[in-house]
């Protein structure tokens, strides 16, 4: 992680101003630590007592920021702790909690729920309380604020609640958190002045808008798009693999025109806490206004099928042979290259598949030692010359960099590459490639 202190220079805040932070996850680390940068005291609260051992010792257990960033932090602003008590000593409280989806696919609120009610016991008067986790429309009005007026003090008076949503893009080393803007808005007027004023001591790009629903509309408008425009090519891709045409070249092509156009590019599905799940928010928002959303209940069908495209192709790759008994090797465990984090992740979804095949199944991540597969936990296989000459093939998830691609393609059987990345490659392997119209 690099010091913003080396980019670009904000007004030094003052040094006895004070943020607490609950959740220290993927969102809530990297701006704890972008606030102590920016000279702010900062509390970090998490209930979990590794991640907070973890910090005390100097440790990071994300991967994109480095110990040294979390040392310096720890000898002279963080503090991290369990107890939300410490909350009491902040100007401002942001809460940063996962806000996953249940089994049935509707709004996991109990995270933010539990920050909340712990907030509101031990709310003081004057503080900011700011909500940065994706939900629908309506939750910090609905939810976050009901919780907040527990204490006894009035919401816009004796405190203040904002929504800001965060826009961490884990692994983009182009837009750190520090270089995306950041939305705004506020319960009331004076609300909005409060955390305007708060984030632009850290953000140089402060973005107001007129409500909370908006903030939050926005950011589920963003990952909607990024769903539906995936989901759409990844359809693309299905159907030149029918038509025997190639999508990496037909996109490509397409990128030549310089303007109405955007790429995308196909893969195994999308993963990660945002895009596959914050569409899904609205959905189940709009249902209560008797509507929904078209593009989004296409684009969700289109995803969650992939998986399952993978595997069918895989079957038309190993035959004669059939996937029962036949051992496979997942490359990339991670939803994205050149990260840790396997939530949502298709690969673990194409796995659970394999395994219902009756397939032998191994996975290498180079982030990722151990891995929950369903009821399951698998370990890391390494990858040897004699390893992979004994599976029946591999499955290319995540186009991680330092890709030994050079030592799969010699030694495995078959590689079915949903990354694009054997494209004008050589070696023994027979490869197929997602979209890619055939066996080459």
């Amino acid at each position: 992680m690099t010091s913003i202190k080396e980019e670009h220079h904000i007004e030094s805040a003052d040094e006895r101003r004070t943020v607490a932070i609950l959740g220290l996850g993927y969102v809530g680390l990297p701006l704890a630590l972008l606030f102590a940068e920016q000279g702010f005291r900062v509390i970090g609260i998490d209930p979990d007592v590794s991640k907070i051992s973890k910090l005390q010792n100097g440790k990071s257990y994300i991967r994109e920021i480095e110990d040294a960033v979390i040392n310096e932090a720890i000898a002279e602003r963080l503090i991290p702790t369990t107890q939300h008590s410490a909350a009491r000593a902040a100007e401002a409280i942001i809460i940063c909690v996962p806000t996953p989806l249940t089994a049935y696919g509707t709004p996991d609120l109990a995270y933010l729920k539990m920050a909340a009610t712990q907030a509101g016991a031990e709310l003081q008067k004057g503080q900011l309380v700011v909500l940065e986790s994706s939900t629908y429309p309506g939750t910090t009005r609905e939810v976050l604020l009901p919780l907040l007026a527990k204490s006894g003090l009035r919401a816009g008076e004796d405190f203040h609640v904002a929504y800001s949503p965060e826009r961490v893009d884990p692994g983009n080393a182009d837009f750190p958190i520090h270089r995306i803007p950041k939305i705004v808005s506020g319960i009331s007027d004076r609300c909005l002045e409060k955390v305007s004023e708060l984030y632009r001591r850290v953000f140089p790009a402060v973005h107001p808008v007129s409500s909370t629903d908006a903030a939050e509309m926005t950011k589920i408008m963003e990952n909607a798009y990024r769903l539906v425009n995936i989901s759409f090519i990844n359809e693309m891709a299905i159907a030149c693999d029918t038509l025997g045409l190639d999508i990496w070249e037909v996109v490509q092509a397409a990128s030549t025109k310089p303007f109405g156009y955007h790429p995308f590019y196909p893969g195994p599905g999308i993963g990660g806490h945002c895009i596959p799940v914050d569409p899904s928010y609205l959905q189940w928002k709009l249902k209560q206004y008797g509507m929904s959303s078209d593009f989004i209940g296409l684009a969700n069908g289109i995803n969650h099928r992939m998986p399952l495209y993978v595997v069918q192709r895989l079957k038309q790759g190993v035959a004669p042979k059939t996937l029962a008994g036949s051992s496979i090797l997942v490359y990339g465990a991670a939803y994205k290259s050149d990260i840790a984090d396997s939530r949502e992740s298709a690969s673990i979804d194409i796995m659970k598949l394999l395994m219902l095949e009756g397939t032998k199944v191994y996975y290498y991540d180079p982030y990722i030692s151990e891995l929950a597969v369903g009821e399951k936990k698998l370990q890391r296989t390494e990858l040897t010359p004699e390893f992979l000459a004994s599976i029946d093939g591999v499955i290319i998830a995540t186009d991680h960099s330092g890709m030994p691609l050079d030592l799969m393609m010699e030694h495995a059987p078959l590689i079915y590459d949903t990354r694009n990345v054997t494209k004008g490659r050589g070696g023994r392997a027979v490869t197929m490639r997602l979209g890619g119209g055939g066996v080459s």
